[in-house]
């Protein structure tokens, strides 16, 4: 199976405040309740359209990647970090609503992005008429018994990513090293194809990372210092927080972690069964379930 992206009814440009620019794409019905859908850490927008082409026949999509990431034009120096992100999402959101008007929208962020939409919200305000957030990596305060578990597993990721290979000959050798990885042998047929296009961008005769390894080291590391572990009720509006499976062997601690922050936080928490990090892509039929009844419960779908 090949994955062949729909080309968008609209894009436009965000101007970041040190000269980065996001490229947003508009997809799916204009009429509809506006969704925008983002990406987590080292990955890109376009490889969670398994997911995401659900949800065109009834919205108004919105999808773009953060700076460094996707059809972003990485930028030096690189201003890698949570909060510069937390910035640029600001930005992102006045350039939305000035360019298409003001609407009813919900935010669909995942991992990185989802740590992002809840700094934002917290930090900056609430923007949304709702958030659905997937597998935020939420780190617990260190005296909490899960700090321990999310601490390991940053740091291995940490790690791993300064490590990575970030050039290569071809798409395909990408492709062939996703699909040689035991932490993407759920993701669904054709998505390593897809993820290989989406984050890689042609450089000379080869291709190379759009996220470099040391900026997506960046952020893995900084997951540990943001002291982010909020309830529910400190958002100005409904947040959905589905989390990979906690149960699952071999699942990353995240699955326990937002099983913890959902219960000791009051949150409208669900978990997809049988899936690790990246749920979307892995099981998007049931993610969408979970978007679509939560979306209808506050009156967007």
């Amino acid at each position: 199976m090949t994955f062949e992206l729909p080309a968008p009814s609209m894009t436009f440009e965000v101007a970041l405040e040190d000269g980065a620019a996001l490229r947003v794409r508009r997809h799916g019905n204009p009429d509809g309740v506006r969704l925008t859908v983002t990406h987590g850490n080292g990955f890109a927008a376009d490889a969670y359209y398994p997911y995401w082409r659900h949800l065109l026949a009834q919205f108004d999509v919105l999808v773009f990647d953060f700076r460094n990431h996707g059809q972003n034009v990485p930028v030096t120096p690189s201003n890698h970090h949570y909060e510069q992100l937390s910035r640029d999402l600001e930005r992102f959101i006045q350039a939305m609503n000035a360019t298409l008007g003001v609407k009813p929208t919900a935010g669909i962020f995942h991992s990185m992005s989802a740590r992002t939409a809840m700094k934002h919200a917290i930090e900056v305000g609430w923007r949304w008429n709702a958030l659905v957030l997937f597998d935020p990596p939420d780190v617990p305060p260190r005296e909490h018994p899960l700090y321990p578990a999310m601490e390991v597993f940053e740091n291995r990721l940490t790690e791993w990513a300064k490590g990575r290979r970030r050039q290569f000959a071809s798409v395909a050798e990408l492709e062939e090293e996703y699909k040689a990885s035991r932490a993407t042998a759920r993701w669904v047929e054709g998505e390593h194809a897809l993820m290989a296009r989406s984050v890689l961008r042609k450089v000379g005769d080869g291709y190379e990372l759009v996220c470099a390894p040391e900026n997506e080291a960046t952020i893995y590391a900084q997951a540990l210092t943001l002291n982010l572990w909020p309830k529910a009720s400190e958002f100005g509006g409904p947040v959905k927080l589905v989390g990979c499976d906690p149960n699952f062997k071999g699942a990353p601690a995240t699955g326990p972690a937002n099983q913890a922050l959902g219960r000791e936080g009051a949150y409208d928490y669900s978990f997809v069964e049988g899936t690790g990090h990246l749920l979307q892509i892995e099981k998007p039929d049931e993610c969408i379930r979970l978007t679509l009844e939560f979306l209808r419960k506050h009156g967007l779908a």
